[in-house]
């Protein structure tokens, strides 16, 4: 990683000006900076608490490059002072945020770009899931997920993110993320685990399709985990879609119900329906059901009420299906129906 010079920076950013400043949370500060080779970037400078931004330098330089990870280019400290102020340089995302565009912007995004938008940042939760090391987030949210010139989406601002090494696996002191996208499940540091960041991932799902904010004191229930998913389970689908928009045509439709049996899992009190940020990309790469659209939501129903035996059951349904063992009536919804039906009268 590039080291700059703390003076080229502030003279940059005009002295941290709040005309430069596009971006605020609770760990600093970000600025956008034209640098003397006229390259525009976004430092981030720390608030007084510098230990997420020293946390957020250490996982980013822990990473390998990936298309949706904001990436790094840089940094620089202050040696000058007794405080060693240290900036992160990172690349300018000049489109701002999916919270802003979401709840902000007079132009909200279409069907199709909702969907690339979650595999974007389903890819980014996976490659951070699945690298050596480890890394779970711990704050995946609408605000943190930022857009490039080119429009794709980015997972950005890693100061509360955990770097799971195997020669020092040290937890953070206490749970920590933000409300509403924070896992209920994640009480105590021992607690910590990918799931968590599933569960958050589930709540940007239910967010992109209805277009309503995490917790929203106007509404009730202001949760939105608590107001999609008896929705799901009542099959009331056409409720929770954004309205702002128009009805999805008929070949985006299983895309997006198919998102819904997604988020209704990743969100689940029970930890074990969740399913990891493998299965959820593998899933989202799937353009169109092989079963009618009714048994994806009866699938919602099932995995959310009896997971273990059902959940189980209906893998092995889908397999037979994928390898062609399957029966014409299956296919058609009615020797599941039946067992199922079956099951959850048990």
């Amino acid at each position: 990683m590039k080291g700059y010079d703390y003076e080229e920076l502030v003279k940059a950013t005009e002295s941290f000006s709040a005309a430069r400043l596009i971006g605020r949370g609770s760990d600093g500060s970000v600025y956008k900076a034209t640098l003397k080779d006229s390259k525009l970037v976004a430092i981030k400078k720390p608030s007084h608490d510098k230990s997420k931004l020293d946390n957020e330098i250490l996982v980013l330089s822990s990473l390998r490059e990936n298309p949706h990870v904001i990436r790094r280019l840089g940094t620089s400290h202050d040696s000058s002072t007794n405080n060693d102020v240290k900036l992160l340089v990172m690349e300018l995302m000049p489109n701002g945020s999916l919270h802003d565009l979401l709840h902000v912007s007079a132009a909200p995004p279409t069907w199709p770009k909702r969907m690339q938008i979650a595999m974007q940042i389903a890819r980014a939760v996976q490659f951070l899931h699945e690298g050596k090391p480890s890394v779970i987030h711990r704050d995946i949210k609408s605000a943190n997920i930022l857009f490039d010139s080119n429009w794709n989406a980015k997972l950005a601002d890693f100061g509360l993110a955990v770097l799971l090494r195997f020669d020092s696996p040290r937890l953070p002191s206490q749970p920590a993320g933000t409300i509403g996208y924070l896992d209920p499940c994640y009480t105590t540091p021992d607690k910590l685990s990918t799931r968590n960041d599933v569960f958050s991932f589930g709540v940007v799902l239910l967010e992109l399709i209805s277009g309503r904010k995490a917790i929203d004191i106007c509404r009730a229930p202001a949760s939105i985990v608590e107001w999609a998913t008896p929705l799901i389970e009542e099959q009331r689908v056409s409720e929770i879609l954004d309205a702002r928009i128009s009805f999805p045509s008929s070949y985006m439709e299983a895309t997006i119900l198919q998102m819904l049996c997604i988020a209704a899992r990743c969100v689940s009190s029970n930890e074990e329906v969740r399913p990891s940020i493998g299965e959820i990309v593998e899933n989202l790469v799937v353009q169109r059901l092989r079963f009618p659209i009714w048994t994806s939501l009866l699938r919602t129903v099932i995995l959310l009420r009896r997971p273990r035996k059902l959940a189980s059951r209906w893998q092995q349904t889908r397999c037979a299906a994928d390898q062609g063992d399957f029966p014409s009536r299956v296919s058609s919804g009615g020797l599941l129906l039946k067992e199922v039906l079956g099951d959850l009268s048990e």
